[in-house]
């Protein structure tokens, strides 16, 4: 199993990343009634999927096999409650990772 920790912060952010050997850019933006999203493009910018709620408990990718992606993404905290992300917690204390079986 392969575990790869993508490196965030308390902040809205646009990143380029490499995932299971594909080019992805993300977006992770903080929306006060929802909390944490994501926005996942592929390697030239062309959205993917947007709007993915960062939550703890389940592979954030699962109902989009479709796509190709060779892995999960999982949101984990530091606690042993499965809290969802605070605005200001992000990568702090909770942690999005890349899984590949």
């Amino acid at each position: 199993m392969k575990i790869q920790e993508i490196p965030l912060t308390p902040n809205n952010q646009r990143f380029g990343i490499t995932l299971g050997g594909q080019a992805f850019n993300m977006r992770i933006t903080w929306r006060d009634a929802a909390g944490w999203m994501l926005d996942l493009m592929d390697g030239s910018g062309a959205a993917l999927v947007s709007g993915i709620p960062l939550v703890t408990g389940s592979d954030l990718l699962g109902q989009y096999k479709y796509l190709g992606i060779n892995g999960s993404l999982i949101v984990v905290t530091d606690t042993a409650a499965e809290e969802y992300p605070t605005k200001t917690n992000l990568g702090i204390a909770s942690h999005l990772y890349f899984v590949q079986e």
